[in-house]
C-alpha cells in the first residue's frame, strides 16, 4: 500500500484511512454529511495526491496527445486545460484525463490514481513519434481546495489574483510561500476553488498554511467519501464506475470530447457510433420514493424485466433524496422517462433527469 506524502498528517487528525487505487487515503474525518455540506457552504481542502501526471515534451508532443485523447489539443493554449478520454481500440475508455498546456511543446496529463501504470504503457505504446515521456506521479502532490469561500480564504497566499482564473484555467506562481506551483480551476465539486500542483517535499508547509489561512472561513480537511457524493451530484463521471475499457465516450454522454476533425484512436468507429446513435445510454435519475440506489443495483422496466445496472449512486447530502446514474437503452434515455431500481427485494420508482442534480 502506497502513502502520499500527507498519510501520516491524515491519521494524526484523526482520518478514517482505507486503501483506495493502491494508496492509503483519507475517506473521511468527521463523517460524509458534514464534509459535504463544508465544500457547499463554506471550503474544504482534499489531498488527492495519489493522481497521476505525466509531462510529455517535445517538437511531437502534440502529434502524440492528438493521436492517443479524443478531445483535439491544438485549440490549448499556454495556461489553458482541457478534459478528454483515452479511448481504446475496442470502443471503450482506457482512462479520462485532464490537459494542460504549460508551455510550447510541454503538456502536463493528469489521470486516475487507479490507471497510472495501465495509462502509461498505453500512451507509451502509442510513442511512435519520438515524443518525450516523464511520470511524475510519484513526486508530485495535488491539493484540491474547494467551496464558494475558496478564493477569499486562499487569497492571502498567492499574490497571483485567485479570483481572476477562469474555469479550466491554470496558472504557475507562488502560493503558501512556494513558487512555482501550478494554480489550476478544475474542479470536480461544483462549488468552484482550485487545485494545487506541487513537489511532494513542499506540500506538508502548503496543507498546513492551507488550513491555518482558511480557519476564518472554517475550512476542513475533506475525505473520498465527500468528493464522491459531490461529483455524483454534479453527474461527473467516475472511472471504474461510470466509464471503464467496456464503455465508449459516446453512450456516456462524453461525445462532446470526441472531436472528429481530427483522427485519434478508434475515432471512426466512434464516429459511426455518434451518428448511428448509440443502443445504451448514461442516464441520471432521482428516485421518486424512498431508497438508496447502489453501484451494481438492477434498473427494471415497469414488467420487472432488467434493463442496465446502477453505475454510481447515494442519498444526495445536498437534497436529501437518492440520486444515481447507469446505463439503459436509449429508448429509456430520455428525460422523465420512467425507470425502476431494484433495492433489495423492492423495485422502487425513479425518474431521468436532466444533469446537474445540484445547480447551486
Amino acid at each position: 500500500m502506497k502513502n502520499t506524502a500527507l498519510s501520516l498528517t491524515h491519521e494524526a487528525l484523526g482520518a478514517k484511512m482505507v486503501p483506495f487505487a493502491g494508496y492509503n487515503m483519507p475517506v473521511q474525518y468527521e463523517g460524509v454529511n458534514i464534509e459535504h455540506e463544508t465544500v457547499r457552504k463554506a471550503v474544504g481542502v482534499f489531498d488527492v495526491s495519489h493522481m497521476g501526471e505525466f509531462l510529455i515534451e517535445g517538437p511531437n508532443a502534440l502529434d502524440l496527445i492528438q493521436k492517443v485523447s479524443s478531445n483535439d489539443a491544438s485549440k490549448l493554449e499556454i495556461g489553458k486545460a482541457q478534459y478528454s478520454c483515452l479511448p481504446n481500440d475496442t470502443g471503450g475508455i482506457v482512462d479520462d484525463l485532464i490537459i494542460y498546456k504549460i508551455k510550447e511543446e510541454t503538456y502536463l496529463l493528469v489521470v486516475n490514481a487507479s490507471n497510472i501504470e495501465k495509462d502509461w504503457a498505453w500512451i507509451q505504446s502509442k510513442n511512435d513519434v519520438g515524443a518525450d515521456m516523464r511520470d511524475l506521479s510519484a513526486t508530485y502532490s495535488l491539493l484540491a481546495i474547494q467551496g464558494p469561500k475558496a478564493v477569499e480564504a486562499m487569497q492571502s497566499l498567492s499574490s497571483h489574483d485567485l479570483s481572476s482564473i477562469p474555469f479550466y484555467n491554470f496558472v504557475v506562481g507562488d502560493f503558501a510561500g512556494i513558487e512555482h506551483v501550478i494554480i489550476s480551476a478544475t474542479g470536480y465539486t461544483g462549488s468552484g476553488g482550485f487545485e494545487i500542483y506541487c513537489k511532494n517535499e513542499e506540500v506538508k508547509q502548503i496543507w498546513d498554511k492551507v488550513l491555518e489561512a482558511g480557519a476564518e472561513f472554517g475550512i476542513k480537511p475533506i475525505g473520498l467519501a465527500a468528493r464522491d457524493t459531490l461529483r455524483l451530484e454534479m453527474g461527473y463521471c467516475l472511472y471504474g464506475n461510470d466509464i471503464d475499457d467496456t464503455t465508449s465516450p459516446i453512450e456516456a454522454g462524453l461525445g462532446w470530447v470526441c472531436k472528429f476533425n481530427k483522427e485519434f484512436t478508434n475515432s471512426a468507429a466512434l464516429q459511426a457510433e455518434k451518428e448511428n446513435k448509440p443502443v445504451n445510454k448514461l442516464v441520471a435519475f432521482k428516485m421518486d420514493e424512498r431508497g438508496i440506489p447502489r453501484q451494481g443495483y438492477d434498473i427494471e422496466d415497469e414488467f420487472e424485466n432488467k434493463i442496465g445496472r446502477v453505475t454510481s449512486g447515494t442519498m444526495s447530502p445536498s437534497l436529501g433524496v437518492g440520486i444515481g446514474l447507469g446505463y439503459v437503452p436509449r429508448v429509456f434515455s430520455a428525460v422523465e422517462s420512467k425507470i425502476f431500481i431494484r433495492v433489495r427485494k423492492n423495485q422502487i420508482p425513479a425518474t431521468v433527469v436532466k444533469l446537474p442534480f445540484y445547480k447551486g
